[in-house]
């Protein structure tokens, strides 16, 4: 007799570490906040980032 297989494949959790879905969809979210701001700050401030900083 054989074994009896399972009909449902677990379902299981994504890592959250690595190069996966879940990590790039996070990064490129974080990018796109970070170039608006970015944008933000230029605007009301009429400088550029690095001028705004005290870097340049």
């Amino acid at each position: 007799m054989t074994e009896p297989q399972p009909t449902v494949t677990p379902n299981l959790e994504q890592p959250k570490f690595g190069f996966n879905k879940y990590a790039e969809r996070l990064n490129g979210r974080a990018a796109m906040i970070g170039f608006v701001l970015t944008l933000v700050i230029e605007y009301f401030t009429g400088q550029g980032l690095l001028s705004w900083l005290g870097l340049n």
